[in-house]
């Protein structure tokens, strides 16, 4: 307790530092009392209190934002979206493959590119949010109402992102993934209440069994988000015109689930297809109807089977474009690094390609083991507004967001020469070597 308290002394301490976090603190405020502004022409008392399927998705992203009709309800999701397609375009067309290898000037025109795709893109996805609002609470049925939701969500979207942005800069942590993290965030305190209320005295100590493995799912989560599986690299110096080798080796680290969390919400997208197409193929079919009812409700074992094959599947395909072994090679060739025991070149491509893909298969599993945990969790009696707390979208993303906050907090306290926020143990990139020039 003392090592925490003399911690957080020292956070406060580093006057940058405490800028920051009161800048953080200050920009969250201001998207959380946004997310209670409804929109004009709305009358929130009629509006549906919970949202189903992807909606529900979007809205425990949003932290409610999208269930209150709020002016913030499409939040920077369509910012997310463009982000994603530009990194598909980045794959498969040369013009933005070139930007990428610019550097930190091509990275400013692919974000500037970024935000322009997010306006067309907010604007399509208004109107699909205008749909989905209870048409009762919707006052003012006339065009006007259409356009000017469309210009307030629009404006909202990118006020979300300016908010981000200035995160990013003056404050903790990368904005847009705190931004989405508060919004998880703001529904624990709720939903851990109404699990203790439901369980109530009597089961007050199978409350504290699900807190106890809560705990456990978390850690697992931490582990496979930190897990990195270490290439060493060794690197020829020129000392008087002679090639000599460097003692010191250093390493590629390549993560265990390098796609993070885009494989659970690729296959999220994907899994009200079968129930769409059961319902449009033949409401009198009584197998359609039966495909229809085992994929609209996630607890069943036929949805979680598909879904963990999709998360698999999709981990494996998301890794292939967001890590390539054949730049990392060049790159270590043209800095003289070099695998020992491998050949610069094409053999170090396929040696890096070969053990990315043997870890990968265990990081997909338990990938797809944590995205199905809050079905299981359910099953068990948990409340569902707690168990979306087990694992999912949810946890990756709050685990994740902490854990870079923790790690730039840590940066602040040892350059100043204090005490790290941890005893023992380290958080990724604290004296972690990397050879890998990105």
């Amino acid at each position: 307790m003392n090592k925490f308290i003399t911690t957080v002394k020292n956070i406060f301490e580093i006057p940058d530092l405490r800028a920051r976090i009161f800048n953080t603190l200050f920009f969250i405020a201001i998207y959380r009392l946004g997310s209670f502004v409804v929109l004009p022409g709305v009358d929130p008392s009629r509006l549906d209190s919970e949202s189903g399927g992807v909606f529900g998705l979007l809205d425990t992203l949003l932290g409610g934002a999208f269930s209150n009709a709020s002016i913030f309800a499409l939040g920077i999701m369509p910012y997310i979206s463009a982000s994603i397609v530009l990194q598909l375009l980045t794959i498969a067309v040369p013009y933005f493959q070139k930007l990428q290898k610019e550097g930190e000037s091509g990275r400013k025109k692919i974000n500037q590119y970024t935000r322009l795709l997010t306006i067309p893109i907010v604007m399509a996805q208004s109107i699909g949010f205008i749909a989905t609002i209870n048409q009762d609470a919707i006052v003012d049925t006339s065009v006007f109402f259409t356009v000017s939701t469309m210009i307030i969500l629009t404006a909202g979207t990118l006020f979300c992102m300016w908010l981000g942005e200035k995160i990013t800069d003056k404050g903790i942590g990368n904005g847009i993934s705190m931004i989405i993290m508060i919004g998880i965030v703001s529904r624990f305190p709720g939903a851990i209440i109404g699990e203790a209320a439901a369980k109530g005295m009597r089961g007050s100590l199978i409350f504290l069994i699900e807190l106890a493995v809560l705990f456990f799912v978390v850690m697992g989560v931490i582990i496979l988000t930190q897990a990195v599986r270490r290439i060493p690299v060794q690197y020829a110096k020129q000392v008087g015109g002679v090639s000599q080798l460097n003692a010191q080796r250093q390493f590629i680290p390549l993560k265990v689930n390098a796609a993070g969390v885009m494989p659970i919400i690729f296959a999220q997208s994907l899994m009200f297809v079968p129930a769409i197409a059961a319902s449009a193929w033949n409401q009198d079919s009584e197998i359609a109807t039966a495909i229809g009812q085992k994929f609209s409700d996630y607890t069943s074992w036929q949805y979680n089977v598909v879904f963990a094959t999709l998360i698999i599947l999709f981990t494996y395909f998301y890794t292939a474009i967001s890590v390539n072994p054949k730049q990392i090679a060049d790159d270590l060739k043209r800095s003289g690094g070099f695998v020992p025991g491998v050949k610069p070149g094409d053999a170090t491509s396929e040696y890096i390609d070969e053990v990315l893909t043997h870890i990968t298969l265990p990081g997909a599993i338990a990938l797809a083991l944590i995205a199905i945990f809050p079905a299981i969790a359910l099953l068990f009696g948990i409340t569902r507004p707690f168990s979306a707390f087990y694992g999912g979208t949810s946890l990756i993303i709050m685990v994740g967001v902490v854990l870079d906050t923790m790690n730039q907090i840590e940066s602040y306290l040892l350059m100043r020469h204090y005490d790290g926020m941890m005893k023992t143990g380290k958080l990724k990139g604290r004296a972690q070597n990397i050879a890998l020039a990105s």
